[in-house]
């Protein structure tokens, strides 16, 4: 138990069940992670990670791993907590590709050049920020950046997937570190 309290510290929401074995696992999907809990900027100018983060971050991680999460590659925004948490998933889920950091996941820029990029094949994760994240997910389920159809937790994976055939992305399953 990460915190003192009643409230259960995970939760897993699957739209379709996750695969327990590596040899199940053949999806090609999109990863969306909001940062860990960071400093506030009056205790580190940088913003790492918090102690709490770096827990929660540690937890989704493991679980991911556990189930096999099939990434290829991390990137994250250059931001130092996106960078931490990027690298803490990293260590558990051995992307293939690495981690790197990468322009244009900034909190606030432009979802619709980032999306143009997207391929759900690719497996990638991307580590970055509120608003854009929420953004980024409205525009790629509904088509618009004003719709948030999905409601991000720091630390915690949104998969999106689509059809071969190229048709909407949709919320495959989320793991957050909190069940509020």
């Amino acid at each position: 138990m990460l915190n003192s309290g009643n409230r259960s510290r995970l939760s897993v929401y699957a739209v379709r069940p996750v695969p327990a074995a590596k040899s199940e696992v053949t999806a090609m999907a999109l990863y969306l992670v909001q940062h860990g809990h960071a400093l506030p900027r009056e205790a580190d100018p940088e913003r790492r990670l918090s102690e709490q983060g770096c827990r929660e971050v540690r937890l989704v991680a493991d679980l991911a791993s556990d189930r096999r999460i099939p990434v290829s590659r991390i990137v994250h925004s250059g931001k130092m907590r996106a960078d931490q948490t990027a690298h803490m998933l990293a260590e558990e889920l051995l992307p293939e590709e690495g981690v790197a950091a990468r322009e244009g996941l900034g909190p606030n820029d432009d979802v619709r050049a980032l999306a143009d990029s997207l391929d759900a094949a690719d497996n990638l994760m991307l580590v970055g920020h509120l608003p854009q994240l929420a953004r980024l997910a409205g525009f790629l389920i509904a088509g618009t950046e004003d719709l948030m159809p999905v409601r991000f937790q720091m630390g915690g994976i949104v998969c999106l997937d689509r059809d071969a055939a190229g048709g909407p992305w949709y919320v495959r399953w989320t793991l957050m570190p909190v069940i509020d």
